[in-house]
């Protein structure tokens, strides 16, 4: 079967991978649509694992079953995890999912013509696709679910005032979630038409990224924001997140600088004002059923997302696009070039 291989950023190989028949608790599926997300670009993250296939926002079609699968059987529409908790340990038993110890097998990467599903992501990290769900859609079923457990983490109740740093997919995924649950929310971003997508998905106010964010916010909303969601790595959005959170609110880094960065917190003024700094990555089982809801009754819009849909040749176009953030927002991968 052919693969995208990851090297870097700037070197991405389509190549030949041999792929083998399932055993009897594995299942071989198709992928029809694997999304590029703002993480397999991030190259201090990725690269002590290169070169790899990425891909981990996958919709996929049964093709073979192994002898003792019997949730799934061939033609099957499927959703795959990238990896599953063990419900066991300490830190899945407290609800910290994505800090589980026991996980030992992922999903191998999208960025190809097919998949050999591991038995442990078989039997609790596949999920059937209702029929209102597309392939193209089914990528973002993870993306959502990260937000959704974002979001629930930091306690957003209805009627809070919500800011989000950052309009690329994942800040317009915030900002629909948010609205979702009753919130006022503003956005910020230095590009004038992903603060025009904003506000066509629901922001209530957008702000240039190079404004004033914080008086600019203070006048929205009569005041700051109880919750602030930092959507980018860029260094000058953690400084405008410090300066537009209100008291008792919380600071929640879904994206955040490159490790060499030297990040200044305010610790004294947030001692008194019980300031949280939260940090939310991944999801568990539980968001994952959330989005799949969610996205299965058409409550969160995700086709105006989508700026590019490219075959599996053009990889290293699609990572380009996504680099260069300026015209994608969402780009699929289609190594079969499949209806969505």
């Amino acid at each position: 079967m052919k693969v995208a291989v990851w090297y870097h950023n700037r070197d991405i190989r389509i190549e030949e991978q041999p792929l083998r028949r399932p055993g009897p608790r594995e299942m071989t599926v198709k992928v029809v649509s694997s999304g590029i997300c703002g993480s397999d670009i991030v190259e201090w993250y990725r690269l002590p694992r290169a070169p790899l296939v990425q891909g981990h926002e996958v919709g996929a079609e049964v093709v073979e079953t192994g002898a003792a699968v019997t949730r799934f059987r061939p033609g099957d529409r499927v959703f795959i995890a990238p990896k599953v908790p063990c419900l066991e340990c300490k830190y899945c038993r407290a609800g910290h999912f994505p800090q589980c110890v026991g996980v030992k097998e992922r999903l191998p990467g999208g960025f190809a013509e097919y998949i050999l599903v591991p038995p442990v992501l078989v039997e609790r990290g596949a999920y059937p696709l209702p029929p209102s769900i597309s392939f193209d859609h089914s990528t973002f079923i993870e993306p959502l679910a990260c937000v959704i457990r974002s979001q629930r983490i930091a306690g957003l109740q209805a009627g809070q005032a919500v800011l989000v740093l950052g309009c690329g997919m994942s800040g317009l995924l915030q900002i629909q979630a948010a609205k979702h649950q009753g919130c006022r929310v503003a956005a910020t971003d230095i590009d004038p038409q992903k603060l025009a997508r904003a506000a066509a998905l629901g922001a209530d106010h957008t702000i240039l990224a190079t404004a004033d964010v914080p008086a600019r916010i203070a006048d929205s909303f009569q005041g700051k924001a109880d919750a602030v969601i930092v959507c980018t790595a860029a260094l000058p959005a953690v400084a405008q997140a410090w300066a537009a959170v209100d008291k008792g609110g919380a600071v929640v880094f879904f994206a955040v600088p490159g490790p060499k960065e030297e990040v200044v917190v305010p610790l004294n003024a947030f001692w008194t004002q019980e300031i949280r700094i939260l940090t939310s990555y991944y999801c568990g089982p539980p968001d994952i059923e959330a989005s799949l809801r969610l996205l299965a009754a058409r409550e969160i819009a995700v086709e105006p997302l989508i700026t590019h849909r490219l075959p599996l040749e053009e990889t290293a176009r699609g990572f380009g696009l996504v680099i260069e953030g300026k015209e994608a927002i969402k780009v699929i991968i289609k190594p079969h070039g499949d209806a969505s």
